[in-house]
């Protein structure tokens, strides 16, 4: 909405020589108006933008120009030095274009000698021999392609020299990476010239004498081309030199080659590697020989590949069949690199490439052969091949790739479509099958929404919602993952422009808008009013808009449904409700431009009464839309009403203290937006007032009132401000004064003062006093640094109103930053940097300095310095901070124990480092005394580190001292209490110091003569406070002071200009210092043990190896290549005397060699190459050493470079590797090494799979399929398999004997990552059927967890038609009951793997439904036969669940599915019945629950009865025929049972089961004719009224308790006499009372049942007690989850009692509920708070309600009193 400032062009003006001048005096008349005087003004001009219009008169006069005064010698002249100028210009200035196009518009008596005058110049321009310009010559050459007649020799010979030449000075120059990309980029332009030379003037070829082997032209042509197949072979070059280089290659070899017919059959020899020299022209031979007999690298196929389809002719037919069949072989190399390439580079040409080649096919099958359409429908062997590609890489990491494989697939139906014969597409089998597939996939799957989108536009989207309706429903219910958001908002927008197309085509529109609205707007509203909170937020931010573009009409649709029901349904914390949907859907019309706030207001479809409301809602999303609402709009000018103002006035005073840091960032980006409006509309304003015409001044009484506008704006800003500033008084939280200050930066910022603008509606420093002017600077006090940043530059922008120049004021704050510097609280020491930035600004400042003696005489003061009083006043305090900390250094090499006490040192550097950053250090006056200020800083870093530095690298340096207060404990301790030099020893960490606390060191009586008293006898400041210092302390100080010197050594280095002379004076650090600092850091990483210090010096050395990368010197350049080169050969020396730390995962080396290798080029990779290669293959040695620290250390340093996201998808080929180290290294023998390769395993895995976002762990989210990962990782294919086989050799132990292989938890986690596709089709080349056979065997681990993982992990390796086959193996192999010898842990791994198999066989929606007929009755039948493994013969009850387990999940499918009755199933329903009722669970349990498998089978048991019940229930089964059915019709008295059972595994599934039908039937899902579960709870009230007396389960107390709570009490009180001796009133007071004896996991059930009791049948003695329950839930002691009862009971008891004007619970119990409401609002839980809310949400709805509606709300009565 923010118009953005438009840059100012500077044009670079064109200077002539003094020769060219004089000619031009020559020929200039008197009057000035020839076109010599003309041109001579011109280039006399000393601006570029004045030498464009003058040109443009110039060309003008030309064009007006006779045939006779064209051939005049001064018109010669003109087009001469015209010419002189255009080629003299760069090849971006603005002059140089519009010289190129005005001049192609001259007269044709003109043009001859315009392009006369130009080749001289050019041929001029090529006789150059300079190597820096040739680049220029070959723009020039480039830029004057068109009109060439002549010359073509020359300028071939030209490119072939500069070739040349450039590739020799490439060579001489290796290893300089500025100079190489120069010379590459050179190298690039010299190939496409000569290929753009070569298709433009291909005219000069006609004829056959330049084909003559002598002729120049011919010589130069072989040059160029035995040039391009070398770079086309070189590796080394640029990867878009070598692509260019086959462009180059084709394109001249079309160019020689004859006949024409056979071109085709060469370059597919040269891709298939079959070409026979004696069959190809001796010129090729000689030229290309490399491409015809060497071994060609993947990379040069591409590039030929890439050459072959953009530089032969595919249109038309002129490729005949022969280019049919390259055609065919090109697809199949490049088919055939997709599974060898996985460079990111390689893979991202490769995409592109196969998008060109679909491109290039679609042209050719235009006037094709029949052979060729057979051989590209959507059946054949290549599509096969590129749909196999397309779902590898549709869910690619890289952007790119993914884009390139939609396009592809969107080719490939296009190219279906060439092939048929006039058939109906829509029924093509080729697209039903993709339709089909792609529908099938999960909604996870990110290329599902690409491939769906393009197939819609080819097939339609009827096609699409005939196979299921809700599939707009189901891509919205996706939308909640922000991953998938935008690919789904893409897949929708695609289907409803489809769908209304088709709609219009079809139907009136009365009746297509009705349809289109159903299909997707409906689904949409739903969502905006009941979805959850991230859902909503990204449905209005991707597809409301795009729906709206689509259809404006149906906003008017979709606010007449929300307005209905906005009254009753405003929302709650967790949902939108219709308000606040109202407000999204208004603030998206607004923001597009849909409609304006006073037609909102005019035709009332929002009042302000909602609008308020929506500012204070509870739910956060809401008060941003409605905020959005007042502040979005489609036109930055547009006019703020009186109503918008008020409104923002109102949400401000509410809304600057949210505490979710994402909705204040939105509030500030919404404001700022209205701020601009006010500012460019008042803008407007004053234009208009000062425009304005004779004519509006008569029409007065229509005029608007600017005036009185623009005084409302100036109101409306000193309105905001006055509630800001008021917001910042002291002790305001944080996130309201973030949100102030942020506001008023914004202000400061737009309401500025630019150059040029007269009129300014708002200034904020107006609205600036002292008193706000101190607040702002209290705000640096805050311990957050984000308040401190906002407060600053906030301060700074006000600086000219601010008037500090007391010098009293500055002294007392100057005073207070030095106090600040050297807290020992670690924010005082950035307040004081703060603090200090901002007194710098002021002139005061220098003499407040001066008064210190040691910088007053240093720094004398010039009055006629030239000196800016910010680099002053900087110096100066620079100097005053270093004066005190060389003092405190020269202490604390006495005693670094009182330093960190008393003055740690790391808070003077932290203010040095701020002070230097704000000044613009390549701008300075005062050189040389900054160069000695620079040189002193760099040796005080050298010296404090030097103090602090035996600290960090200790072996120990977390060390914690037992601390003792006691005084005679102490006194014992005196003996050790003495002072340690900290440089000595790491003993030091093993000491108690005791001393007393300084407040003021006088430090001028601190000389070296007199030696420091021992620490530990007292010394006495003012307060003579003692003080004990722990180890922390001391290292606290130690490593913030090593973060501190590093950054500033980093900043130096970073910012200050670099001195490469001596005697240079333009250079503040020298050459040899970057070294040195180099050095300090080298030191520092490799041998820092503390994270915090050596992260610190990672940041640093950062900042010094991106300066070294570019710097020209080249000793500085090659730095970090050395340093890398000398820290890997130290880590393979295994040198006993080495200091690298080799505990700590590696401490700094993995730091100091990512440093290293980020600062490599972009473009470059070689040195990251050669890193990882050394790594792996220390990582993975092939002997095994004793040594095996270079080992631990690489792995290490793996594991760091795998997670630094700057190397991007180049370190992916070096995945594979990592996973080889991290799993054999698990196998070593030694801890180290099993600790680091766990360590890079995990975070492979992450880099793999993606960050885990949620707890799920078979969520498909963090998984893919075998195929794309095998396809990714190709090398692990092998590898994994051969682990694989090794782990599952242990596993066949006939003893039974424990032997748990290291690999095999990580080869099952990695295998359980991967699921099967649908798209896993016969095209894979990698085979998942021989890991197959070694999953089965690793289920017979002993290891109870493996067997787990091993039958998920199987689930992938199977393809699903083999699943049943699968399964039915896998039962024949368990034993029968008569095997004299069974091994249970194989059963049940067997077991497992059944079911794992079978549930995602079921669950598969890509099954062919004929096959799973079929498969499970052979299933069933296998299962019959084994089934004496659930029942009492099977011994062991854990393999007993497992496969109790497997009956379940038939049992819950078949009673899904409508075969539950057939009379094939009678035979399982009958052998469920009889494990059943043969069961324990029946017959009685006489096992305890110490019995390994005892809980797990009770669960299975009881899952599986829970199951045959539900089946037993539905009517279609009860009705039939079945014996089965009638045993199983008792089911009532089943359920009574198993909730009488003594354990509670039994009863408590069961109870939720019950719970379960419950809420079935009261939501309506079983009708009275078809029963369903009700015929289950039957009689069931005596049952839950017992137990909910005698139940002690925590757990089963609160589901009988909901259970009770689901039920109608109508059926329930009456019964409580009989069953439980209890009247109702008796029954409510037990309900009320045991809160004060039972669990408090029951009390929240507890509170709301008897609420429940008491709304049904008010009882007024029972009243008092019944509010005193509730009160006493609302307690702040009590806990949340009471707390959360009594406000879900406040919530349903407003309608009834709160808000009921009769006041059923009288006044004072009606005032007591409210006081209870208030003190959950004010509750420290937010969720409380929330919850608390809704009351007043209830409230505020149902008084929306009556007043709309004229009545009044009335007691309820009967039933109707029941809330739940």
């Amino acid at each position: 909405m923010v118009l953005k400032k438009k840059k100012e062009i500077q044009v670079d003006a064109f200077v002539l020589e003094c020769q060219e001048l004089e000619t031009l005096r020559s020929f200039a008349d008197a009057e000035d108006q020839n076109l010599a005087s003309l041109l001579l003004h011109c280039v006399q001009l000393s601006d570029g933008i004045h030498q464009i219009y003058s040109m443009k008169q110039i060309v003008t006069l030309l064009k007006k120009m006779d045939r006779n005064s064209a051939c005049s010698p001064m018109i010669k002249c003109c087009l001469d030095i015209i010419g002189v100028m255009y080629f003299s210009l760069g090849a971006k200035n603005p002059l140089k274009k519009m010289l190129a196009s005005s001049l192609n518009g001259l007269p044709e008596q003109l043009m001859t000698e315009a392009v006369h005058s130009f080749v001289r110049c050019l041929k001029e321009e090529l006789k150059t021999t300079d190597l820096c310009l040739y680049r220029k010559v070959m723009d020039n050459l480039a830029s004057c392609m068109e009109n060439f007649s002549l010359g073509m020799i020359i300028f071939l010979q030209f490119l072939q020299k500069s070739v040349l030449e450039i590739q020799e000075e490439n060579r001489q120059l290796s290893g300089n990476s500025i100079v190489e990309t120069r010379l590459m980029h050179d190298l690039l332009m010299a190939i496409k010239v000569s290929m753009m030379l070569l298709q433009k003037v291909q005219e000069n070829f006609q004829g056959s004498l330049w084909r003559k082997p002598g002729s120049l032209l011919w010589q130069s042509m072989c040059g160029l081309l035995k040039s391009f197949t070398n770079f086309l072979m070189n590796e080394g070059l640029l990867p878009t030199v070598q692509t260019t280089s086959g462009l180059a290659v084709i394109l001249f070899t079309k160019t020689m080659f004859e006949p024409v017919e056979k071109l085709p059959c060469l370059v597919s020899d040269l891709l298939l590697r079959s070409v026979k020299c004696a069959s190809v022209p001796e010129w090729f031979v000689s030229s290309c020989e490399c491409l015809c007999t060497e071994e060609l690298s993947d990379s040069v196929l591409l590039s030929l590949c890439h050459g072959a389809l953009a530089m032969l002719e595919w249109k038309n037919g002129s490729m005949s069949e022969n280019g049919e069949k390259l055609l065919l072989d090109i697809a199949l190399v490049l088919l055939s690199l997709a599974s060898r390439l996985k460079e990111s580079n390689m893979a991202v040409s490769l995409s592109r490439i196969l998008a060109i080649w679909t491109n290039s096919a679609l042209d050719v099958l235009e006037s094709s052969s029949q052979n060729l359409k057979s051989s590209l429908n959507g059946n054949s062997n290549t599509t096969g091949k590129l749909l196999e590609y397309v779902y590898t890489h549709w869910e690619h990491p890289l952007d790119a790739v993914r884009h390139q494989a939609k396009l592809i697939f969107k080719n490939i139906l296009r190219i279906h479509q060439a092939t048929l014969k006039g058939s109906v597409v829509k029924s093509d089998p080729f697209f039903s099958m993709l339709t089909e597939s792609l529908l099938s996939l999960e909604w996870h799957v990110k290329g599902k929404y690409a491939s769906l989108g393009c197939l819609v536009e080819c097939v339609g989207v009827e096609n699409i919602l005939t196979v299921d309706r809700t599939i707009p429903a189901q891509i919205l219910d996706v939308m909640g993952d922000q991953s998938l958001a935008p690919y789904a908002s893409d897949l929708l927008e695609t289907m409803f422009i489809n769908h209304k197309s088709h709609l219009i085509s079809a139907f009136q529109k009365n009746i297509w808008i009705n349809h289109w609205h159903d299909t997707w707007v409906s689904p949409l509203l739903l969502i905006l009013c009941e979805g959850n909170p991230d859902q909503t937020t990204y449905v209005i931010d991707y597809y409301l808009p795009k729906l709206l573009k689509c259809s404006p009409d149906s906003l008017s649709y979709m606010i007449k449904i929300l307005q209905a029901s906005a009254d009753a349904n405003i929302g709650s914390c967790n949902t939108r409700g219709a308000l606040g949907a109202l407000m999204a859907c208004l603030r998206t019309a607004r923001a597009h431009g849909h409609l304006q706030f006073r037609e909102i207001m005019r035709d009332d479809l929002l009042s302000i009464g909602y609008v308020k409301q929506g500012l204070v809602h509870q739910h956060n999303q809401v008060r941003v839309d409605a905020l959005g609402l007042l502040c979005e709009t489609h036109r930055s000018t547009e006019i703020l009403t009186m109503e918008e103002m008020q409104l923002i006035q109102f949400f401000i005073t509410y809304n600057l203290n949210s505490q979710s840091p994402a909705v204040r960032q939105q509030i500030c980006s919404l404001l700022k937006k209205l701020f601009c409006r006010i500012q460019e509309s008042s803008q407007v304003l004053y234009k208009l007032e000062q425009n304005k015409t004779k004519q509006e001044l008569i029409k007065e009484s229509a005029k608007w009132d600017h005036f009185a506008t623009l005084q409302q704006y100036k109101d409306f800003m000193s309105s905001i401000c006055d509630k800001l500033f008021e917001a910042l008084f002291p002790g305001s939280s944080h996130p309201t004064r973030f949100s102030s200050l942020t506001i008023l930066g914004s202000i400061a910022e737009i309401f500025s003062a630019p150059e040029g603008q007269t009129q300014a509606i708002f200034r904020l420093a107006q609205e600036i006093d002292p008193t706000r002017v101190q607040m702002l600077i209290q705000c640096f006090a805050s311990t957050f640094e984000e308040v401190k940043v906002l407060a600053f530059e906030l301060l700074m922008k006000l600086y000219d109103r601010l008037d500090l120049q007391d010098l009293e004021n500055l002294h007392l704050l100057f005073q207070a930053a030095m106090d600040l510097s050297i807290s020992t609280k670690p924010y005082d020491c950035v307040t004081a940097s703060y603090l200090l930035n901002f007194l710098i600004h002021h002139k005061g400042l220098l003499n407040v300095c001066l008064k210190n003696q040691q910088v007053a005489d240093t720094f004398q003061i010039d009055e006629d310095m030239s000196a800016s009083t910010m680099e002053k006043n900087t110096l100066a305090v620079i100097k005053y901070l270093l004066s005190n900390l060389e003092r405190e250094i020269f202490q604390a090499e006495k005693s670094l124990l009182q330093a960190a006490a008393s003055f740690p040192m790391y808070g003077r550097v932290h203010c040095i480092t701020g002070a230097l950053q704000q000044l613009p250090l390549n701008n300075l006056t005062l050189m040389t005394e900054w160069r000695q200020m620079v040189t002193k800083l760099i040796l005080m870093s050298y010296r404090l580190s030097s103090v602090v530095s035996p600290i960090v690298q200790s072996s120990s340096p977390e060390g914690l001292i037992p601390m003792d207060n006691d005084s005679e404990t102490a006194g014992r301790l005196q003996m050790i209490l003495h002072e340690i030099q900290p440089r000595d020893t790491n003993d030091y960490f093993t000491q108690a110091k005791i001393f007393k606390e300084h407040h003021r060191v006088d430090f001028a009586k601190l000389t070296d003569d007199e030696p420091v008293e021992n620490v530990c006898t007292e010394i006495r400041g003012k307060e003579g406070q003692t003080c004990d210092v722990t180890a922390q302390m001391v290292l606290v100080c130690c490593w913030r002071s090593m973060k501190e010197i590093s950054l500033l050594l980093g900043m130096l280095c970073k910012l200050l200009p670099l001195q490469t002379v001596s005697e240079s004076s333009d250079g503040l650090i020298a050459v040899e210092q970057v070294k040195d600092i180099g050095d300090y850091f080298k030191h520092h990483l490799l041998q820092s043990r503390h994270r915090g210090a050596f992260e610190l010096a990672y940041t640093g050395f950062v900042m010094l190896t991106e300066i070294l990368s570019r710097c020209t010197n080249e000793s500085l350049r090659t730095l970090p290549q050395q340093w890398l080169y000398n820290v890997l050969e130290e880590i393979k020396s295994c040198d006993p005397s080495s200091k690298l730390c080799a505990t700590r995962r590696s401490a700094g080396i993995p730091f100091y060699i990512q440093a290293l290798l980020a600062s490599e080029p972009k473009n470059k990779t070689n040195l990251l190459k050669m890193t990882m290669n050394e790594l792996v293959s220390l990582a993975v040695p092939v002997n095994e050493s004793l040594n095996i620290i270079p080992q631990v250390h690489a792995l290490n340093i793996l594991r760091a470079l795998f997670r630094d996201t700057r190397f991007g998808e180049n370190i992916i080929p070096y995945i594979a590797d990592g996973i080889q180290a991290a799993v054999l290294g698990f196998t070593s023998p030694v801890w180290a090494v099993r600790n680091s390769s766990t360590l890079l395993f995990s975070t492979l895995i992450t880099r793999i799979f993606g960050v885990k976002r949620g707890k799920d762990e078979n969520s498909k989210k963090n998984r893919m399929t075998g195929r794309e990962f095998f396809s990714r990782f190709p090398t692990l294919y092998p590898f994994l398999l051969q682990q694989l086989e090794v782990v599952a050799r242990t596993m066949d132990s006939e003893t039974g004997e424990l032997k748990l292989h290291p690999s095999l938890f990580l080869l099952l986690l990695i295998l359980g990552k991967l699921y099967p596709s649908p798209m896993d089709g016969t095209y894979s080349a990698l085979s998942m059927a021989p890991f197959v056979p070694f999953i089965m065997r690793c289920g017979h681990s002993p290891v109870y967890r493996s067997r787990e993982m091993a039958g998920r992990a199987l689930v992938p390796f199977v393809m699903i038609s083999q699943i049943p086959h699968t399964v039915q193996s896998l039962l024949a192999g368990l034993p029968e009951c008569t095997n004299p010898c069974i091994q249970q842990n194989s059963v049940h791994g067997m077991l497992l793997q059944v079911f794992h198999l079978l549930g995602s066989y079921l669950e598969s929606k890509h099954r062919v439904n004929s096959d799973l007929q079929q498969g499970l009755v052979d299933i069933i039948t296998c299962i019959k036969a084994k089934v004496w493994l659930a029942k009492r013969q099977n011994p062991c009850l854990v393999t007993r669940a497992a496969y109790l387990d497997v009956l379940v999940v038939l049992s819950d499918y078949l009673g899904k599915s409508r075969r539950k009755g057939k009379s094939t199933l009678f035979g399982f329903w009958e052998e469920i019945s009889k494990v059943i009722s043969a069961s324990e669970l029946m017959t009685g349990i006489y096992y305890f629950s110490a019995i390994p498998g005892f809980t797990q089978y009770l669960q299975s048991i009881t899952k599986l009865v829970i199951s045959v019940l539900s089946v037993a229930a539905d009517p279609d089964f009860s009705n039939s025929s079945s014996p089965v059915a009638e045993q199983m019709m008792n089911s009532s008295s089943m359920v009574v049972h198993l909730l009488q059972s003594d354990f509670h595994e039994v009863r408590l599934p069961m109870l939720e089961a019950v719970l379960l039908w419950w809420k079935q039937v009261n939501s309506k899902q079983a009708t009275e004719e078809k029963m369903g579960p009700l015929s289950l709870l039957s009689d069931l009230e005596v049952i839950l009224l017992r137990m909910a007396m005698k139940e002690k389960h925590p757990e089963c107390f609160c589901k009988v308790l909901e259970i009770l709570h689901c039920m109608d009490l109508r059926n329930v009180l009456p019964r409580t006499q009989d069953s439980i001796k209890m009247n109702p009133k008796e029954f409510l007071n037990w309900a009320m009372n045991i809160i004060s004896c039972d669990p408090e996991s029951a009390l929240n059930c507890t509170v709301e049942y008897s609420h429940a009791f008491l709304c049904f049948q008010v009882m007024e003695s029972e009243m008092r007690q019944w509010i005193q329950l509730v009160t006493s839930c609302c307690g702040d002691e009590e806990q949340t989850a009471i707390r959360l009862a009594a406000a879900e009971v406040l919530i349903n008891i407003t309608p009834l009692f709160l808000t009921n004007q009769k006041l059923i619970l009288g006044l004072s119990s009606t005032l007591a509920m409210w006081k209870c409401i208030l003190l959950l609002l004010q509750s420290e839980e937010l969720i409380v708070r929330d919850t608390a809310a809704d009351v007043i949400r209830v409230a505020q709805s149902q008084s929306n309600i009556c007043n709309k509606t004229g009545t009044r709300l009335l007691r309820p009565q009967g039933s109707a009193a029941k809330i739940f």
